[in-house]
C-alpha cells in the first residue's frame, strides 16, 4: 500500500513540484496551503507522514505541529527558509521529527522520507514484544504508548524511540552521534544539539524533577544512558 503524505506550504509552485516528484515514487499526496487547512486535514485523515512549512498563513507551522502532536504521533518533517539554528531546534521542540532548510535537494528529502517511514513501519511490525515493563514505565511497542504507573505520557515519535532504546539498554552509554544514527536512521548532517533538545523534552515528561533526573542521565563528555534502580 502506498504511503499517504500531506504536503503543507503556501508556495504553490513548490507544492506542485514536490507533489509531482513524490507521486513518481508512488506516494499518495494530499496538499494544503495554509495552517488551518493543514490542521483540519490532519485531524480528518490518516497520513503516514506530513511535510510542513514553518512560515504559513492563518497559523504558522510550529502551532500546527504542536496541535497535531496533541492527538497524533505521525512523523513530521519541518521545512524552513530560515537558516538560524534556533528555528530548527524550536521546530524539533514542538514535535517535528526532522527538518530541512530551503532550498533543499529533492533527493535528500526523498531519502529522509524513506528513512523515517522505514523506521516507523519497522517499529510497528518487527518488535517482538508488545509490552515492556522497565521500572515504573510500561512501554507498548506496537501501540507506541508509554505510561508511568497509571498515568499515560504523551511522547513524540522521537521521544518514544529514545526512551525505548535507552530503557531497554540500561547502563549502556550512547553518544549523541550513535543516537542520531540509530534513532534518525540515516547519516544526519544537522546539529548534534538535536539530541540534547529531545532528551531535555523527554526528561520534562518522564522525570519528577527534570533538573535532577533519576532515569535518563548524562555521562559528561560522552552521551546519555538509562539508570535502573537495580544498578
Amino acid at each position: 500500500m502506498a504511503s499517504n503524505i500531506l504536503i503543507v506550504d503556501d508556495e504553490a509552485l513548490l507544492v506542485k513540484g514536490l507533489k509531482y516528484s513524490l507521486e513518481q515514487d508512488n506516494y499518495d499526496i494530499d496538499t494544503a496551503y495554509d495552517g488551518k487547512d493543514a490542521l483540519n486535514k490532519a485531524k480528518s485523515n490518516e497520513y503516514d507522514l506530513i511535510i510542513l512549512d514553518l512560515m504559513l498563513p492563518e497559523m504558522d507551522g510550529l502551532e500546527v505541529c504542536q496541535k497535531i502532536r496533541e492527538t497524533s504521533q505521525v512523523p513530521i518533517i519541518m521545512l524552513t527558509a530560515k537558516g538560524e539554528d534556533m528555528n530548527k531546534i524550536l521546530g524539533l521542540e514542538y514535535g517535528a521529527d526532522d527538518y530541512l532548510t530551503k532550498p533543499f535537494n529533492i533527493l535528500e528529502l526523498k531519502a529522509r522520507i524513506k528513512a523515517i517511514l522505514r523506521r516507523f513501519n519497522n517499529k510497528e511490525t518487527k518488535l517482538g514484544e508488545q509490552v515492556i515493563q522497565v521500572e515504573e514505565f510500561t512501554i507498548n511497542t506496537l501501540g507506541r504508548r508509554v505510561s508511568i504507573g497509571d498515568k499515560d505520557v504523551n511522547l513524540t515519535a522521537k521521544e518514544f524511540d529514545l526512551l525505548l532504546l535507552l530503557a531497554t539498554n540500561p547502563g549502556k552509554v550512547f553518544t549523541r552521534e550513535e543516537l542520531l544514527e540509530i534513532i534518525w536512521g540515516y547519516e544526519y548532517f544537522g546539529d548534534l544539539r538535536t539530541v540534547d533538545v529531545h532528551i531535555r523534552r523527554l526528561r520534562e515528561k518522564i522525570e519528577q524533577n527534570s533538573s535532577q533526573a533519576e532515569y535518563i542521565l548524562t555521562k559528561w563528555g560522552v552521551g546519555y544512558y538509562f539508570r535502573s534502580k537495580a544498578q
